[in-house]
């Protein structure tokens, strides 16, 4: 399994990586590893979903049913 920092995942995910920190902190990166001070992220693991996209609320409204 390869591993990658939070710097290496925010380039890939074009975000910023104190957001790629606070998805990691709040348990939204699946199989994220804290080691001491850092964040590794295995390298195939997907970016999560915004939740304040409209294909997130399409997905909530269809699993609420």
């Amino acid at each position: 399994m390869d591993l990658i920092t939070t710097k290496e995942t925010s380039e890939l995910w074009d975000i910023s990586t104190r957001r790629v920190q606070v998805l990691c902190d709040n348990g939204k990166v699946s199989g994220a590893m804290r080691l001491v001070n850092m964040w590794v992220i295995p390298k195939c693991t997907p970016k999560p979903i915004n939740g304040r996209t409209k294909v997130f609320k399409i997905m909530m409204k269809d699993n609420k049913q």
